[in-house]
């Protein structure tokens, strides 16, 4: 059994960022060697350094949502905020309204002249599904009205909205953007490419259940949200072709982790797939696809910091976040960036986790 105060580090509030660093590459590195121990501190545009030619750098090309709409009610008159999640047809979308209590079926929310939405139905998690009314192109009322989400934890006021977005988005559907992206310039990926390192793309768009605290402290109990993601045929190939020339293939983020592992058929096989996933990476995984990370620093007892630990091995993740906060990085999604990369650990990290089961075996 892994605990959730298995995953917990302490973090001083002046750590996280609330502003992103210029130029986007200019951030620091953190670079670790689960295998040999070792960590170095670089900038984000030393990464080259630790790339070869023929690997390939896989990014999730997904684009966050203007999601965040203020309206009012129709009733009373008064303030609403409506939280776009998820499309389900050209009028329907799961939500999160605020206040909640009082969004019931039937309730006439206003936004402007050309928009409005009537909540039909709750959802299970306790958001709302609505039904838009508009006048015009959504998609292009929703741009002019909606702003764009940031995280919980950023208090400060974000002056160009594009800087919450990669540099390489097509596919909008996110409702927070897959922040290890965020550090990568376009002059930066051209020179990876012109080196010889291969640049493929998947997308997974990104729901608030990134945020979700983890309640359960056994964390086998934590009901993981749902994601819709995809690759392509040419990612797929890309990524087979790679893995059978014996290169390494490198996840940009979470996201794109969650989206491999999610399309894998087995151990270095991947076919090209779209879908749902829920899937929940924790130490004791068997990575099919991923050889290599490049990541932020994640928030403690999250899903995501389990899932870097289940890569690189708990207690040199934790003993790395623990410099991290020494060295006074940036934390979060404005924050610093690391890089994982391992060819053989399975034997040390699957010791880890027994000894730390044993050792809450002896505690009860």
């Amino acid at each position: 059994m892994l605990l959730l105060s298995d995953f917990d580090y302490d973090l001083p509030e002046e750590r996280i960022a609330q502003v992103p660093i210029e130029p986007r590459n200019a951030s620091r590195l953190m670079v670790l060697d689960p295998v040999e121990k070792t960590i170095e501190h670089k900038h984000f545009y030393d990464l080259k350094e630790y790339l070869e030619p023929g690997d390939t750098l896989i990014f999730n090309d997904t684009r966050v949502m203007p999601a965040r709409l203020i309206g009012h009610r129709d009733q009373t008159g008064g303030k609403v905020e409506v939280f776009l999640l998820r499309r389900l047809d050209a009028t329907h979308w799961e939500t999160l309204v605020k206040p909640g209590k009082k969004a019931k079926p039937g309730n006439v929310i206003n936004f402007s002249d050309e928009l409005s939405c009537t909540v039909t139905d709750h959802t299970d998690f306790g958001g709302r599904i609505v039904e838009f009314k508009f006048d015009g192109v959504f998609e292009e009322i929703l741009d002019r009205l909606g702003e764009t989400p940031l995280p919980p934890y950023i208090h400060e006021k974000l002056e160009d909205k594009e800087r919450y977005q990669t540099v390489y988005n097509r596919e909008e559907g996110s409702a927070a953007a897959p922040t290890a992206g965020l550090h990568f310039t376009k002059e930066q990926m051209q020179e990876l490419k012109d080196m010889g390192v291969n640049l493929g793309f998947v997308t997974l768009h990104v729901g608030l259940g990134t945020f979700r605290p983890v309640n359960c402290e056994d964390i086998e109990k934590h009901d993981m949200h749902k994601e819709f993601y995809r690759i392509s045929d040419e990612t797929a190939k890309l990524i087979l072709d790679t893995k059978k020339a014996g290169h390494r293939v490198i996840a940009v983020g979470t996201t794109s982790i969650r989206t491999l592992e999610s399309a894998a058929t087995g151990k270095n096989e991947i076919s090209s797939k779209s879908g749902w996933t829920q899937i929940f990476i924790y130490p004791g995984y068997d990575f099919k696809i991923v050889d290599g990370i490049v990541t932020n620093f994640h928030l403690p007892k999250s899903t995501l910091i389990m899932l870097i630990s289940a890569f690189g091995g708990r207690n040199f993740v934790l003993d790395a976040y623990k410099t991290a906060v020494e060295l006074k990085y940036r934390f979060f999604s404005f924050g610093d960036a690391m890089f994982l990369s391992r060819r053989q650990l399975d034997a040390e990290r699957d010791k880890e986790l027994a000894d730390l089961e044993a050792s809450h075996q002896a505690e009860e």
